[in-house]
């Protein structure tokens, strides 16, 4: 009988629930994100919008029916672990995620999406230099949240450092983005903004928030949600009521002489999961 050291256990334990997670989430669309397109449908009078969202929930059905991922693009892995103090923090988690992650390129399977920043050269297994995206929390449980980030929503991204006189330019600034970006990142989208904090806390934020189910909004996120479906820009870029399924925000604080704000956007497809792992 083969025996496992710790360190063993828990690298293949990470491994696991990486590959159930990413499993999870590339083949079923999370119930909140579902219930808002429905939602969309309902109040859709366009008839090229409607065709666009049923075609989407057709998209839906075959991937669970078929047990395939929904979209051809599955994303680079952007993990957020808990660690309860049980748990000991060593390269074993990060190596179980990678482990866990060539698994699920394989068996799901996914597109090798990661590549060379300047050679273009591709993994072939989605793990390379600073991949996947790892981050790493204390908690109440063990539990790892993936989600699959696709190029065409996470490309439209944006960060602005705003003058602490100008919060009332937020909305603009958030409304602007989307509307250059019309179609690119296949709308209706999911707005994660991140408010305040620094340059690079205030992107990690705007990912962050992108976590959050749909659900009831803020003043602020209700202010930006009508500001982008006012666009008209619609499902797929061609026209409608519906731009933007939900905004959700997370804030920290920030310079007194500074305001960063940054905007991370999700495609329909919003893929996100969570399991706990198995350990000890």
């Amino acid at each position: 009988m083969t025996e496992f050291t710790d360190q063993e256990r828990l690298r293949r334990a990470v491994a696991q629930a990486t590959t159930d997670a990413l499993r999870e989430a590339e083949i079923h669309l999370p119930g909140d994100v579902t219930a808002a397109l429905e939602r969309a449908y309902a109040a859709e009078d366009n008839p090229v919008a409607r065709s666009e969202l049923e075609a989407i929930f057709e998209n839906i059905s075959t991937a669970e029916r078929e047990n395939v991922p929904i979209c051809q693009d599955t994303g680079v892995p952007v993990f957020y672990i808990t660690i309860p103090p049980n748990v000991p923090f060593t390269a074993a988690i990060t190596e179980g995620v990678q482990d866990g992650v060539r698994q699920a390129t394989a068996e799901i399977p996914l597109r090798p999406n990661v590549v060379s920043p300047r050679t273009r050269e591709n993994t072939g297994d989605n793990c390379g230099m600073g991949m996947p995206a790892v981050h790493i929390t204390p908690g109440e449980t063990f539990s790892l949240t993936v989600l699959p980030k696709g190029a065409g929503s996470e490309n439209i991204s944006a960060l602005k450092m705003f003058l602490p006189s100008e919060t009332g330019e937020i909305t603009r600034f958030i409304t602007e983005t989307i509307m250059r970006a019309g179609g690119k990142p296949c709308p209706p989208v999911i707005l994660g903004i991140g408010i305040g904090s620094t340059a690079d806390g205030a992107t990690a934020l705007a990912k962050e928030a992108l976590l959050t189910p749909l659900g009831e909004m803020n003043g602020l996120e209700q202010e930006i949600y009508d500001a982008a479906n006012a666009l008209g820009i619609g499902p797929m870029g061609l026209g409608g009521e519906t731009t933007c399924l939900g905004v959700r925000i997370r804030e920290a604080g920030c310079h007194t002489a500074s305001l960063p704000v940054a905007l991370n956007v999700q495609c329909w497809a919003a893929r996100r999961a969570t399991v706990e792992v198995n350990y000890p």
